[in-house]
């Protein structure tokens, strides 16, 4: 069964955060490839993260390539060809992480925003000041890299900007690889200002999309996207947001308590693609999973 088929029978439960997941095993992730930097220094680490998730309950992992790219690794001195090994590693890792549970469990591989390569919260906001063109040449190479580790699903996630969004859906149309569309968003708009019937309007003529949603957000915006995202589209709906603490990018840091999510309402509403983002660790996603088991 694909992960498609899968999510028209029901909610499926994804991963929480990856960067969560390794600091509580504790690894120091400031650095600017943050938890990608693991995928060279220390693949057991992510292995052993995924597999944490894996057995809380998540059915999906999301890959740690949301921060790796071939512009961000040459900073390192890591050629192209070790590029290439690095991104199919991190698929590689999350389907081997599979292998030690029971049942079916997929691999997204994760396909971060240009802003996250800057590493200095741009994610946050878009508005680059690159041409549609220029984020389609960044976005390529990595695409075609990840789909040749043959993963069940891109994760095209934390997308601030619709242009960005259009960029990555230039090339991933016709692909034939399944993908999912997540918006970064803020009190009903994306971080770019885009109205949220905007943002989800793009995917009408993109067969690949087999979801969109939002992630990397505060619980509160949730609901609102669950509904338009349905509204627009019809497709199935992804949501993971952050645990409700507030990133300070200058401080890089977390702040605030976490505010708890409301998964039942949100599978009410129609996300079949449920889990959390950033501090959001295995423990929170065991309580999700056994939320929404006890829905169904």
């Amino acid at each position: 069964m694909d992960l498609a088929e899968a999510v028209a029978r029901g909610v499926v439960v994804l991963d929480g955060g990856m960067s969560t997941a390794l600091e509580l095993a504790g690894h120091d992730l400031s650095d600017e490839l943050w938890s990608a930097r693991l995928l060279l220094t220390d693949p057991d680490a992510v292995r052993a993260a995924h597999l944490a998730f894996y057995r809380a309950g998540a059915r999906v992992a999301i890959t740690a390539s949301y921060q790796a790219s071939f512009a961000g690794f040459a900073r390192r001195g890591i050629d192209d060809a070790g590029t290439v090994r690095l991104l199919r590693s991190s698929v590689a890792l999350a389907r081997s992480a599979a292998s030690d549970v029971d049942g079916q469990r997929w691999v997204a591989a994760s396909v971060g925003p240009y802003g996250a390569v800057l590493a200095d919260g741009s994610e946050y906001r878009g508005r680059y000041g690159l041409t549609r063109q220029e984020l389609v040449q960044f976005h390529r190479r990595r695409l075609e890299t990840l789909c040749s580790a043959e993963p069940d699903v891109l994760a095209v996630e934390t997308i601030p900007d619709v242009d960005e969004a259009e960029a990555v859906l230039d090339v991933v149309r016709g692909s034939g690889v399944p993908m999912w569309l997540s918006y970064s968003v803020r009190d009903g708009r994306t971080c770019a200002g885009q109205s949220l019937e905007e943002a989800f309007a793009v995917v009408s003529d993109v067969d690949e999309v087999i979801a969109v949603g939002v992630n990397c957000c505060a619980p509160s915006d949730v609901a609102e996207a669950v509904a338009v995202a349905r509204r627009v589209t019809g497709l199935p709906v992804v949501v993971y947001p952050n645990s409700g603490e507030t990133w300070d990018a200058a401080g890089r840091s977390w702040a605030g308590g976490g505010t708890g999510f409301a998964a039942g309402e949100w599978a009410d509403g129609g996300a079949r693609l449920v889990g959390g983002c950033c501090r959001t660790g295995p423990a929170a996603i065991e309580v999700l999973a056994e939320e929404l088991a006890a829905r169904s």
